[in-house]
């Protein structure tokens, strides 16, 4: 199964793609998780808002059609201090909802804290640290960047764990 993890945002959309075997415990020599794909979507400062969100639904559907993943997941949006930030990372979720349901694609959603305790034990890990974890998980020589691409992978095999969960669940 292809998990597309994405990590929104309207400047720099984090991406990421994995596979995973639901059967077989192992692709490659490690946890059964393959890297397929990764890496950003990042749109002009100072753009119209509807060009850079055209521009994210384009590249996202250009993505999802040239790795043909199974899932989607995304992360939730986290109302911070910052609401402007907010505003604009929800309309990058709204595009990528869309394009999800334009691809006739499930979409699951993870809250950040939820995808940093899955992956790491501590929901208030930093930026490296998630780094460190997704570079160990998927067997990687060199650690993801930007991390933004490494926050999307982080939200790929946190979907992948939690359907893993589900299915062990489901044999008991």
């Amino acid at each position: 199964m292809r998990i597309l993890g994405i990590d929104p945002g309207t400047a720099k959309l984090g991406w990421g793609i994995i596979e995973f075997a639901l059967k077989r415990k192992k692709i490659n020599d490690g946890n059964g998780v393959n890297l397929i794909a990764y890496g950003c979507i990042e749109t002009k400062a100072g753009e119209i808002v509807g060009k850079r969100l055209l521009l994210i639904r384009n590249q996202l559907t250009l993505i999802i059609k040239k790795y043909k993943p199974d899932q989607v997941a995304v992360e939730q949006l986290f109302f911070g201090v910052n609401s402007r930030t907010a505003m604009s990372v929800g309309q990058a979720r709204g595009v990528i909802i869309l394009t999800a349901e334009e691809q006739e694609m499930q979409l699951f959603e993870y809250q950040g804290l939820s995808v940093k305790k899955t992956l790491t034990g501590f929901g208030h890990t930093d930026k490296k640290k998630m780094q460190e974890a997704v570079g160990k998980y998927l067997l990687m020589s060199v650690l993801p960047k930007p991390d933004d691409a490494a926050d999307a992978l982080a939200i790929a095999i946190c979907h992948c764990m939690k359907i893993r969960e589900i299915k062990s669940a489901k044999k008991k």
